[in-house]
């Protein structure tokens, strides 16, 4: 199945290509998605037990969000990761520290690399995100909580201007359409008026 959905976003970033983002279409990306979700390199983000069509129930209940987002990312025409935003105010993560206004939450999922590693691959799909947040979403600060062991995507985000906060752990949520475990985390937050003041 092809997804009939348009793209939201383009960026271009120098030497690397163009990156353009697109909403997640649940059944025709859910295999696409299983794919990546359930390899161990991605066991922080989950679902390495889910079934395809767990997966695409998953994004099907995101999808109906009005809070939450999820996007397949694609540089020049190649889909190579899953990016997902929230409002922080709407999810768990307003438990954990102070929420405010324009704070949007975001997990980022780098799809299997069919090559070597690309030095720099990363910040560059990071670049084209946070283009996408201040423009578009009308973001103020972004907020990344990756899990707490995750010591690889922590680094990779102070590198990218995140500062790093607290450990936080995020609450168990149960409810009949969404199980989410308690998880540690570590808060890291994007804030480009901070940066510019400390420039």
């Amino acid at each position: 199945m092809i997804s009939t959905r348009q793209p939201v976003y383009s960026h271009l970033v120098e030497a690397f290509g163009t990156v353009t983002i697109t909403p997640v279409d649940p059944a025709a990306d859910s295999a696409l998605i299983h794919g990546w979700v359930t390899q161990e390199r991605a066991r922080f983000w989950g679902m390495g037990e889910a079934s395809r069509e767990l997966v695409q129930e998953i994004y099907e209940d995101v999808d109906r969000r009005t809070t939450h987002h999820a996007f397949i990312v694609s540089r020049d025409g190649e889909q190579v990761a899953l990016f997902q935003t929230y409002d922080c105010a709407e999810d768990r993560v307003s438990e954990c520290y102070e929420v405010r206004p324009g704070d949007v939450g975001v997990h980022l999922l780098i799809g299997p690399s069919k090559g070597a590693a690309e030095h720099g691959f990363t910040s560059s799909l990071l670049e084209a995100f946070l283009g996408y947040l201040f423009s578009v979403g009308k973001a103020r600060r972004v907020i990344a909580e990756p899990d707490a062991r995750n010591e690889k995507a922590i680094a990779v985000l102070a590198r990218n201007g995140f500062a790093p906060g607290p450990e936080i752990e995020l609450p168990e949520i149960d409810l009949p359409e969404v199980y989410l475990p308690a998880k540690k985390a570590r808060l890291t937050i994007y804030d480009p008026r901070a940066t510019a003041a400390s420039a």
